[in-house]
């Protein structure tokens, strides 16, 4: 009897699943469902609006995420609970990590606040641990490359990465402290936040022109914040989004394992991703994006996201073969194409592309040289002495260098195979990469009417642009650093770009948020690892604690009396920590440095 019952329930809550989709379109919807819901499973049947009166079901989840990525639906024996500590053993402000049962792994207990909360262990970009990194005011940071995490919600709220923390069940019973969490969740400790479906009813076209950072951060919080219209996102590469840092890393990089997301995500999600596509300009008087091949996309809201382009040679002979840029999975993958254990390679550019794609050539080639007009690699970042025991480190694997040079030509018949030096020199060269910077990709806007600085698109504080209704993120941003006390600029961070494309698309549906950006970004060179946080442009003085020759230092970047950024090696946490000093607005003094070292690494943030 109770199998018939559970049937006939079965059959007819797909009836009223059919009819409530009838109702929608009749505007019947209100009083039917009041009366019928008991029998939808709530599952089946989710309310998402663009106003008070827009509401459609999602046909493509039948399960509604829960905020410990169980995905609803599961068993008792799915989960793992256990006391893992005493209330007393937590202070305020402190967090630990404790295994849960079975070896399904470790959850992160905080208190902060007077609550005490559990949310995934392991960072969702590389999976650093977390309790290694800095518990900040209601989130906590990863050490190795500054991601933040919500305490309480465990969702994602600086970069990089995209997917969020599992957030777990926590109780105090008799002064203990039990967490209950998902086997699955336990063992990813990643979930992807929960996103709204487009919807009929909503006639609004965002248009995100790039498929960087920023735009793909952009167009998952669009509808993880509640926008039901439809998405267009336009990128001239012929790829999805990607992880760009890693090609000068991994010349040989295979694009389905760089991806940030597959393509059936964009399709799930309702976001159009038009690959390929190259837009010539915009109108922002009709609100229409054109592209090259003229067709035309209306927008209600537009976000340029589209980067930066590589600077290329201008020298003679720079039309030669051989020569590349290095900006895309195309070009990295070109240039690993003629490289052999014949091959003298020479990287023109003595910063981070160009250094790490010698680091990759190194033991695969016959030679690596670096010319740079710096008389050490990172000079203008990283100073003097910085950059002069990177280029030690650089030395001991067998790389030459021609310091405080520029080139003067390029030699050889159809493909390069020598390069001349401002000093006269002549290199060995069958292969030339070329690391000498970049620049805003924003050509097509020159004829909009929107504000630009040096190529860099002005925004203030909200990512807006001069223009009503176009917004920026990333590279092609010109915009107030809340680490330089809003001193604007045009920076471009992987990090940086994640987060400007969260807080455009806040502000682009409404949720009006402030931008407080504080840079961090890192390197990774024979296995050793750079972090950098802050923004230490113009620094006057540089003073550093540790021990730099056995790399395990921090350099302190210093304007007048006021450190404004730090590098680090082998010291973490103090990148993370310093990044959570500048955005609680404190302040770290070089008169303090010089008196107690880098004891501000452990000093208490509250």
């Amino acid at each position: 009897m109770a199998s018939s019952t559970m049937g006939s329930g079965h059959s007819r809550g797909k009836r009223l699943l059919s009819a409530i989709d009838f109702g929608l379109k009749q505007d019947l919807f209100y009083p039917f469902i009041r009366k019928h819901t008991q029998f939808i499973s709530k599952y089946q049947l989710q309310f998402l609006s663009s106003s008070a009166n827009s509401f459609e079901i999602n046909p493509r989840r039948t399960k509604k995420p829960d905020n410990d990525g169980s995905n609803g639906g599961t068993t008792p024996s799915d989960y793992v609970e256990d006391y893992v500590c005493n209330e007393s053993d937590l202070q305020e402000n402190e967090m630990k990590a404790f295994d849960m049962p079975d070896d399904s792994g470790k959850v992160l207990v905080i208190k902060q606040k007077g609550k005490i909360t559990a949310i995934g262990s392991k960072c969702t970009h590389y999976g650093a641990p977390l309790i290694k990194g800095v518990l900040g005011d209601g989130h906590v940071r990863c050490p190795w490359h500054g991601a933040c995490f919500n305490v309480t919600t465990g969702d994602i709220e600086d970069f990089p990465g995209l997917d969020s923390l599992p957030c777990f069940d926590v109780s105090v019973e008799d002064g203990r402290v039990k967490v209950k969490a998902h086997k699955d969740a336990l063992k990813s400790s990643k979930i992807v936040k929960a996103m709204t479906s487009p919807c009929g009813k909503d006639s609004r076209t965002f248009v995100v022109i790039g498929g960087g950072a920023a735009g793909a951060c952009a167009v998952e919080t669009l509808r993880q914040e509640g926008f039901s219209g439809k998405i267009i996102m336009i990128t001239s590469e012929l790829a999805l989004p990607y992880d760009r840092i890693k090609l000068s890393k991994m010349l040989d990089a295979n694009i389905a394992k760089l991806q940030l997301r597959e393509e059936s995500f964009y399709k799930d999600h309702g976001i159009e991703v038009h690959t390929g596509k190259i837009v010539s300009s915009v109108n922002t008087t009709d609100k229409k994006v054109c592209l090259d091949d003229g067709s035309e996309i209306s927008y209600s809201r537009l976000l340029v996201a589209s980067g930066s382009r590589a600077n290329t040679a201008n020298q003679p002979g720079s039309e030669l073969g051989n020569i590349f840029s290095l900006r895309t999975i195309a070009d990295a993958n070109s240039i690993f194409k003629v490289l052999n254990k014949e091959s003298d390679v020479v990287i023109v550019g003595a910063s981070f592309i160009g250094m790490e794609a010698a680091a990759y050539c190194v033991g695969k080639v016959k030679s690596v040289t670096v010319v740079g007009r710096g008389s050490v690699p990172f000079e203008p970042i990283l100073g003097q002495e910085v950059g002069a025991r990177i280029k030690q480190l650089f030395d001991e694997k067998g790389v030459k260098f021609c310091l405080g040079l520029d080139v003067s030509s390029f030699e050889g018949e159809d493909s390069v195979s020598r390069v001349k030096l401002s000093d006269g020199q002549v290199l060995p060269a069958n292969v030339v990469i070329l690391g000498i910077g970049a620049q805003p990709s924003t050509s097509f806007l020159l004829d909009s009417g929107i504000e630009m600085q040096r190529g860099a698109i002005v925004v203030n504080k909200f990512m807006e642009s001069s223009i009503s209704d176009v917004f920026v993120a990333g590279d092609a941003a010109y915009a107030p650093v809340f680490a330089a006390n809003d001193r604007a600029a045009s920076i471009g961070h992987w990090q940086l770009a994640h987060y400007h494309g969260r807080i455009a698309a806040l502000n682009m549906v409404g949720k009006q948020t402030e931008l407080k950006s504080v840079p961090f970004f890192w390197t990774m060179l024979f296995g050793t690892s750079v972090r950098y946080s802050g923004y230490g442009a113009g620094f006057d003085d540089i003073i550093i604690t540790g021990d730099l020759a056995a790399l395990s230092f921090i350099a302190h970047y210093c304007v007048g009396n006021e450190v404004v950024a730090v590098a680090t090696v082998g010291s973490d946490p103090a990148a993370a920590k310093f990044a959570e000093l500048l955005g609680l607005k404190k302040s770290l003094s070089k008169d303090d440095v010089k008196t107690n070292g880098s004891s501000w690494v452990n000093a208490s943030l509250f």
